[in-house]
């Protein structure tokens, strides 16, 4: 692409050098530049990209983007100096994929729990509707039938633009985006074109990362802020926050709600482990999705697709077939009856939502087990919080290892264990190794007893000191299961 039209609509403070250069690639790491490159120097937490400048010049770039232009410029060189890099990179990664965000309906959902599971169900109603689409979530990024790995919650903004490219090639119309406060903070959004934002809920979460709950708020609400006339913004009424999220949106205001009135409203008629008879905007449906996380999971993929110009009833039908997202409250009974639950919960809230969901749905004659562990190198105030409620919640909990990382399993234990109240002291186990805790809640459970395994849902792997384990919950109940029966 010309130099000259990947700045279209680029606010730029100086340009020395050539602005007709040929751009073959944009990047951000010197490492990956070759000939006629442009190099982003971005500042990072740890390291300046402005030091690679140099070496990105030598490897063959011939345009730099920077801050701040180096003391000596070369006079076969496009320098471009811009305010902010990293917004910067968003809108020139936009331009050279041909902004894709405008010629798709764009949809983000963000939240603390449900992003991936909404994003994962829109996919899928739009396909039950007969319509190929793209999907950017943390567990796989497809397009139509073609998957492709995912790695973080969110790419960086270069791939995401190039992904959606190739959505639009593939003549998608739609395309579902799971949108993380790491996405947001670091602006791999920027420069995309939403057509609706959806907001599930906001509990605590990632303040590791943001430090204060406030800060966590406040990244969450800049998605919302950052809209534009012709979006849709939709938002759950019944999370205290929600309305907050609406506050300086440009957008159209559209809400959800269970316990409130709101343009989207739920009821739940039935539920059980198979399924639940639901109630949305006065007309009854039946779902193989159990929880009460999932009706509000399943009432904002109604109002998107309902603000999208589908009709309600064919957008129930298509909810109707719909199946239960990998490790994601997945339920299957052993062949001695005892009822096993894996599911991705790895946050105060999501944790207690789904063992609400099990008590509101079992007649208290079954006891509840649950294994659960923290996982290392996040944020730790939420540990003693999860065991509080684990505790509290369950027959038993079984406190145990999710992915250290590079902390000392016992280490998280302890700090878990210190939010079991005294009452509760008889009523939880720690058994740092994770195959073993799960065996345990299998010897020691009963015919129509449940067993919550929690933490880690979809992933298949335990990452201990950098080093990532094959570790599949379904796998090691079942193999587990198998052995323990003879």
């Amino acid at each position: 692409m010309q130099l000259v039209e990947l700045l279209n609509r680029i606010p730029v403070l100086e340009i020395h050098g050539e602005n007709d250069r040929e751009v073959s690639e944009l990047v951000f790491d010197s490492r990956k530049v070759s000939e006629n490159s442009l190099y982003i120097a971005l500042r990072g937490t740890v390291v300046d990209g402005h030091s690679f400048i140099a070496s990105s010049i030598e490897k063959g770039a011939k345009t730099i983007v920077c801050e701040e232009l180096p003391e000596n410029l070369d006079e076969n060189i496009t320098y471009i100096k811009v305010k902010d890099a990293s917004k910067t990179l968003g809108h020139l990664a936009s331009n050279f994929y041909g902004n894709p965000s405008e010629k798709l309906k764009l949809i983000g959902v963000t939240g603390t729990n449900g992003k991936t599971s909404v994003s994962t169900l829109l996919f899928d109603v739009f396909k039950n509707l007969g319509y190929d689409s793209a999907l950017l979530s943390t567990v796989e990024i497809r397009i139509g039938e073609k998957i492709i790995p995912a790695t973080h919650t969110t790419p960086d903004v270069i791939t995401i633009n190039k992904i959606l490219s190739q959505a639009v090639e593939e003549g998608c119309e739609f395309a579902f985006m799971e949108v993380s406060s790491h996405g947001i903070a670091q602006n791999r959004i920027e420069g995309l074109t939403f057509k609706i934002a959806g907001f599930t809920n906001l509990t605590h979460d990632h303040l590791d990362y943001h430090k204060t709950f406030d800060e966590y708020l406040k990244i969450k609400k800049r998605f919302f802020d950052e809209l534009n006339e012709n979006a849709i913004a939709i938002t759950n009424v019944d999370d205290k926050n929600g309305n907050v999220m609406l506050q300086n949106t440009k957008a159209a205001k559209r809400s959800y709600a269970l316990k409130t009135v709101a343009d989207y409203h739920g009821r739940t008629l039935e539920v059980d482990f198979n399924g639940m008879l639901l109630n949305f905007n006065g007309k009854e449906f039946w779902t193989t999705l159990t929880g009460k996380f999932n009706v509000y999971n399943l009432l904002l993929v109604f109002g998107i697709a309902s603000e999208l110009g589908f009709e309600q009833d064919e957008i129930l039908q298509a909810i109707s077939i719909l199946k239960r997202v990998s490790g994601r409250f997945e339920t299957f009974k052993s062949d001695g009856g005892i009822f096993f639950i894996v599911d991705y919960a790895h946050t105060p809230d999501a944790l207690e939502n789904v063992l609400d969901s099990i008590n509101d749905i079992r007649t208290k004659n079954e006891r509840l087990i649950t294994v659960f562990g923290c996982g290392g190198d996040r944020d730790h105030s939420k540990r003693p919080e999860m065991g509080n409620i684990a505790s509290k919640k369950s027959t038993l909990a079984i406190i145990t290892s999710d992915n250290p990382r590079t902390e000392d399993p016992n280490q998280i234990i302890k700090e878990i264990e210190a939010g079991v109240e005294p009452q509760n002291f008889s009523k939880y186990t720690s058994i740092p190794d994770r195959r073993e805790a799960i065996k345990m809640a299998i010897k020691f459970s009963e015919p129509k007893d449940i067993v919550l395994v929690a933490g880690k849902g979809h992933e298949n792997y335990q990452e201990i000191n950098g080093v990532k384990h094959h570790f599949d919950d379904k796998e090691v109940i079942n193999e587990l299961w198998k052995l323990m029966s003879k």
